[in-house]
């Protein structure tokens, strides 16, 4: 796959309980705009939206926030992005967000983010896209969840071939370099079509 034009980050809106969170949002965006990568993002100032979205517009990178009217009026906004939609409701910034982008990454998030990004991966899973899906971590804290899909796979609720499909780790460079090889396919989602009540 060739590199993204615009890449989709979710994230908390927290900053989280350590500082390396924040420095991992940091150094991301700097990297997509390094790359001339656009960030698309959640469209908020605070925690790791607004770490990761400030580290792309101080180093010169486009930034486009997609954010409910409900946030807006919070005054949670970010006021210095170059593009900021505002939509009515949650699900129209998750569509939105899906059609301004070519690939996703989950930073270290909340219910919000896991909303999002297990959205994103459903849609991979029934063939609706073959965009590069990935966690980037910091301090382990994907790891409990990289368990669970495991043991989702293991009692045959998902196909190892869509588990293995994500990219799971802390570093950076590494991530790019999968998504350069990342080369989307779709696989039927049944893993079988007994029922359980025949």
């Amino acid at each position: 796959m060739p590199q993204p034009t615009a890449l989709c980050v979710y994230c908390g809106s927290s900053s989280g309980a350590h500082p390396e969170y924040a420095e991992l949002a940091r150094a991301f965006g700097a990297e997509l705009a390094r790359r001339g990568i656009a960030l698309v993002y959640g469209g908020g100032k605070v925690g790791l939206m607004g770490a990761v979205a400030d580290a792309a517009l101080a180093a010169g990178g486009e930034v486009i926030g997609v954010i409910p009217r409900q946030l807006v009026d919070l005054e949670v906004a970010h006021p210095g992005l170059d593009r900021l939609v505002v939509v009515d409701t949650m699900h129209q910034r998750k569509t939105r967000m899906y059609e301004l982008s070519d690939a996703f990454v989950a930073l270290p998030g909340g219910f919000g983010t896991m909303d999002e990004m297990f959205e994103m991966l459903t849609w991979a899973q029934l063939g609706l896209h073959r965009y590069p899906c990935a966690f980037l971590d910091a301090r382990g804290y994907y790891r409990q969840l990289r368990a669970m899909m495991d043991h989702m796979v293991e009692e045959r609720f998902v196909r190892h071939e869509q588990r293995d499909s994500l990219w799971f780790g802390d570093d950076i460079g590494a991530l790019f370099a999968w998504m350069e090889s990342y080369q989307g396919r779709y696989l039927p989602k049944w893993i079988d079509t007994r029922s359980v009540d025949a």
